[in-house]
């Protein structure tokens, strides 16, 4: 009974987001994607190289999340469950 409010937690987000919550999908197809890319190299000359590459992933993957706006949560949807006044501001100029 001790974890039910952390299982839960999601519940307390507005219904249209819950299902985007308490899905591994983003995060599944993230590491498919880093996986994909560090196998094509195959062996890297040190830990700064793979820290690049990986850090180039996730920088790539922010980018299309921003602009793919429907997939995932976009600012202006979470904005109602925020108090951080960033998150209320548009994530595109003039929308």
């Amino acid at each position: 009974m001790l974890a039910e409010p952390d299982v839960l937690a999601y519940m307390t987000f507005p219904k249209e987001h819950r299902t985007k919550l308490h899905s591994t999908n983003p995060i599944e197809r993230l590491n498919g994607e880093i996986k994909r890319r560090t196998e094509v190299v195959g062996i890297f000359p040190n830990e700064a190289a793979i820290t690049r590459l990986i850090g180039a992933i996730l920088m790539e993957q922010s980018d299309e999340g921003t602009v793919q706006r429907a997939r995932y949560m976009t600012l202006e949807t979470m904005a109602p469950v925020s108090d951080n006044p960033i998150v209320m501001l548009s994530a595109v100029p003039g929308a």
